[in-house]
This record gives C-alpha cells, sequence and structure tokens, in this order.
C-alpha cells in the first residue's frame, strides 16, 4: 500500500513540492529583513523548513481524501483485502515521505542564509517523519470528515495556512491567545524541536520532549483518520 501511494504521489505531486519548497525558501528570504535576532532567525527556519511538510501531507492529503470520498474511490479500497489502518497509514507514510527533499534544501539553505550551524540538522531525520506523521493524520481526518470535496480543500488550505503563521513567525512577537493556539498545532513541536537545535549547546531533553509531543499527536491523529476512514468507507 505504502509503494502503491508513494508513485502514486510522486507522480503527480512533484510540480506542487516544488512550489512549496520554493515558497518556504521564498518566505525565508522575505523575513530575512524582519528576523533581527538569532532566536527570530531559528523560528523563520525552523517554521519555514516544516511548512514544506504542511503543505503536503497537510493540505494535498486533506484534497486527496477529499476527491477519493467525492469519487468513489474509498469503494476501490475497500474491496482490497487490507485492513482500514493500512491506507490511511500507507497515504500518509507516502505523503510524508514525498517531503523530504523539500524540507532538506529548505533547512540547508534557510542555514546558510541566517548562518545558522549546519551541525545539528540531522533532527530532522526525527522532526520530518513526526511531524509528517501528526500533519498527515490531521489532513487525511479533514478530508474524510468534510462532507464536500471543496470543503475539504478549504479545511486543508486554511490548516497550511495556520502552519505557515503560527510556525514561521516568531513565537515572542505573537499575542498570547494566538499563541495558546499554535500549542494546539501539531507541526508546533516539531518546529520548536528543530529551532532548538541551532542553539549552540541544544537542550537535548527539551528537543525529545517536543519530538515525543509530535509522535504523540500522530498516534492520535492516525487514528481518529483511521476511524474516519472506517466511517466514510460504510457510507
Amino acid at each position: 500500500m505504502y509503494r502503491a501511494q508513494l508513485s502514486r504521489a510522486r507522480v503527480a505531486r512533484i510540480p506542487l513540492l516544488f512550489v512549496a519548497t520554493f515558497q518556504s525558501v521564498g518566505i525565508m528570504v522575505l523575513m530575512r529583513g524582519v528576523a533581527d535576532g538569532p532566536d527570530e532567525a531559528r523560528a523563520v527556519v525552523a517554521g519555514s523548513s516544516v511548512l514544506v511538510v504542511a503543505f503536503v501531507a497537510l493540505n494535498l492529503l486533506a484534497q486527496y481524501f477529499g476527491q477519493l470520498r467525492a469519487g468513489g474511490g474509498l469503494d476501490h479500497y475497500a474491496t482490497l483485502p487490507v485492513p482500514p489502518a493500512a491506507v490511511v497509514l500507507g497515504a500518509a507514510a507516502a505523503y510524508a515521505s514525498f517531503t523530504v527533499p523539500g524540507a532538506v534544501v529548505t533547512a540547508v539553505a534557510g542555514s546558510l542564509l541566517f548562518q545558522l550551524p549546519l551541525a545539528n540538522l540531522w533532527v530532522l531525520v526525527a522532526v520530518i517523519p513526526l511531524s509528517g506523521a501528526a500533519l498527515s493524520g490531521l489532513g487525511a481526518a479533514l478530508g474524510l470528515l468534510a462532507p464536500r470535496q471543496e470543503l475539504a480543500t478549504l479545511l486543508g488550505q486554511l490548516g497550511m495556512s495556520a502552519a505557515l503563521l503560527l510556525g514561521v513567525l516568531p513565537a515572542d512577537r505573537l499575542p498570547t491567545v494566538i499563541d495558546w493556539a499554535r500549542d494546539l498545532l501539531p507541526s508546533t513541536y516539531g518546529v520548536e524541536a528543530l529551532a532548538h537545535s541551532f542553539d549552540a549547546h541544544p537542550d537535548w531533553l527539551l528537543i525529545c520532549a517536543d519530538l515525543g509531543v509530535c509522535a504523540a499527536v500522530g498516534v492520535l491523529s492516525l487514528a481518529v483518520a483511521t476511524w474516519a476512514y472506517r466511517r466514510a468507507a460504510v457510507r
């Protein structure tokens, strides 16, 4: 199931991955004149890198499952001898894997642009799949629960916009109410883990805690997406 979904995503989404990467790099270039300190620079680079994951894993996956539901594609998957969880996990893993090149390119380009250290970028090995799992589960759930395909597309776009505004902008410049909303966004913890890895002496316990929250949210969101798939498939 994973190989089939990855092949479909690769053929259809490569141009959109280029757009997502170009978008994130462009945001970093624009923010270069605004980020006037190391904390702001770390937030911008980390948020822009995870934004690539949000664009593909959340936005596009919501559209994909919305199209499947509207076009009767779920009936095809229902006939396959695989459990519902395999369909959701296969699609989520494929879309999350598809974000790796863009996220890496964005993180490297941002580190060079803002003169941040490259030594700990290996943290992306954990940040990308865990953020991808959380956002993919959320995207799949939105696509499967939306009553109409257009609404699934809208929800995916709104989710990506939230990842952009709440992930890229430095947290200390956000109002308190918006900061609370930021804490509810799954990708926030991946952004925080990557941002802390740019410190001269990273707090690895804090980074592991952020990644742990991201992993827990990923398990929960994928479970909700699996339930939503079962619910949509029997209708």
